[in-house]
């Protein structure tokens, strides 16, 4: 790394009040969002230079309307309704709620904004967000609302609207009027000082928040197909030489190598794989047509070079989503170092968008990936060792897992669809003052859809894998990894042997494969 790199991502350590692992604590493992006093010192000043630069002076926000109604300047007499206004307007979103995961993701994501220091609003807010955060307040945040820019304003206005003391709330598993549950805690509802309603309308934090989420679930889904692959090719006896490190080193792509590295590691205690040089190259073999396959279909065999852009897909988003989490991504932008406000377009979620329909569509080649595999221990003309649909019952009375692949199948068509890049849907509005837009929050639900598409799948191959195993009589020969993976789901989904309804054990698969993440990364 050049000297002015190494200087560049040292100023974004320094820069950076929140990691994703910090946010993941939070968002998912319940761990209090401690308050920097350092960070919270640089709000402090930054409020106190608006609160003295901002008189006599034309602001956007401050003393004009909002969007194509900033022409118009408001009376001095009004300010403080002007900032009310904003929030109780701009609460119109429709459709189901969020998700806790992705409120409480939106709310960190807000928090990270706001300790940039650059936002002018008063510290206040910061803390009461923290404490929503902290005692488990998540705001009632509609799926529909947001174009992306001038970020998230419908369902920030949301989640402003709980901090005035209006709305409603998600606390201890109710939905409640926002000033009850406020009060039962001994909260105050957010002040109006300057700017606080745009400030807390305005910016990329929701769509920053759903894709965190997705980010946290993206990685566990990786672990879990690195895994896949590895059991698959022990289901096989495949040939080993597909995850050797000379083959993978030759191949000048980062997540290639870690994939193999990781498929190396996990295989590393298997007595399942065949070994080239003993069954191939030692001289001995005289067989005219080889019964066993010489190469691994695709599915089993391309793991890393499938698998690889997958990792770097995810590794570049990480990097792109921490800074969108210690950005400044309102407008307009206070300044106390230069003494200035600026106005411009932070809040334009474009970076996050363009991340969201790469995941997107890494994902959806997991999934297709872990169809294929799917289709491979069901089809037993294609794997010539599984009796058809792992069945081990009786062939025509009973159906072993046939039905599940419907279910795989047309979840991962789904997905194909839902694949489509969103983030080039820009339609105007706003009077045309919004021109352009990011469509960055639809971006991240759509792919939020298709994290859950994923985990369908994997957890009916989970399954189907355990089952193979039984079906050749291998658990004592896998790697340690996919024998105590086999265990694990043998306590949720019993051996198949006469037909039953199992839905009920597909969905709490899904509920382990989201909690057991193998932690590889």
């Amino acid at each position: 790394m050049s000297a002015i790199l190494r200087k560049f991502a040292h100023y974004f350590d320094e820069m950076n009040f929140l990691t994703l692992q910090q946010a993941e604590e939070v968002v998912f493992h319940g761990k209090p969002l401690n308050l920097d006093p350092a960070a919270m010192a640089e709000v402090e000043r930054c409020y106190k230079f608006l609160e003295q630069f901002h008189k006599d002076k034309v602001i956007y926000g401050i003393n004009t309307g909002f969007g194509p109604m900033a022409q118009w300047r408001v009376d001095d007499q009004h300010l403080k309704d002007l900032q009310y206004n904003i929030i109780r307007s701009h609460s119109t979103g429709a459709g189901k709620p969020l998700g806790d995961a992705s409120v409480r993701a939106a709310m960190v994501a807000r928090v990270g904004t706001f300790l940039q220091g650059k936002s002018g609003i008063h510290p206040e807010v910061v803390k009461l967000l923290v404490e929503f955060i902290n005692r488990g307040i998540c705001p009632y945040i509609p799926r529909h609302g947001s174009v992306g820019a001038s970020g998230d304003l419908v369902q920030l206005a949301h989640m402003a609207l709980t901090l005035i003391g209006e709305g409603e709330v998600h606390y201890k598993g109710e939905w409640r009027p926002s000033a009850q549950v406020m009060a039962e805690c001994g909260l105050k509802p957010m002040q109006i000082h300057i700017r606080e309603g745009l400030s807390a309308v305005n910016g990329t934090s929701v769509m920053t928040g759903i894709s965190l989420v997705n980010q946290f679930q993206a990685r566990i889904l990786l672990d879990w197909a690195t895994l896949a692959a590895v059991w698959m090719n022990e289901i096989a006896g495949s040939y080993d030489d597909f995850m050797a490190e000379p083959l993978n080193e030759c191949r000048r792509q980062k997540g290639q190598q870690v994939i193999a590295r990781r498929l190396r590691e996990l295989a590393a205690t298997s007595a399942c794989f065949s070994k080239r040089e003993i069954d191939l190259y030692s001289g001995e073999n005289k067989e005219a047509v080889f019964e066993k396959k010489v190469q691994a279909y695709y599915s089993l065999r391309c793991t890393p070079q499938i698998l690889g852009p997958i990792y770097d897909t995810l590794a570049n988003t990480a990097e792109v989503l921490e800074n969108e989490l210690n950005s400044a991504c309102d407008n307009p932008i206070v300044d106390p170092d230069t003494q200035y406000v600026y106005h411009g377009g932070n809040f334009h979620g474009d970076y996050v968008s363009l991340e969201e329909d790469k995941v997107k569509i890494a994902l959806v080649r997991l999934t297709m990936l872990t169809e294929r595999q799917l289709n491979y221990l069901f089809h037993d003309r294609i794997n010539n060792i599984l009796p058809p649909f792992l069945n081990k019952g009786t062939l025509g009375l009973n159906y072993g897992m046939q039905a599940c692949q419907f279910t795989a199948t047309s979840t991962t068509a789904e997905s194909q669809t839902l694949a489509m890049p969103n983030y080039v849907h820009s339609i105007p509005n706003n009077n045309d003052n919004q021109d352009i837009v990011s469509m960055g929050t639809n971006t991240a639900l759509l792919c939020r859809q298709v994290v859950e598409n994923a985990f369908q799948v994997m957890a009916i191959h989970f399954i189907a894998l355990a089952q193979a195993t039984d079906c050749l009589g291998i658990q004592d020969k896998l790697c340690d990894t996919s024998k105590a993976v086999y265990k694990q789901i043998r306590a949720i989904q019993p051996e198949i042997l006469e037909d039953t309804p199992f839905y009920k054990e597909i969905a709490q698969v899904i509920i382990y494969l989201k909690r057991m993440p193998l932690k590889l990364r």
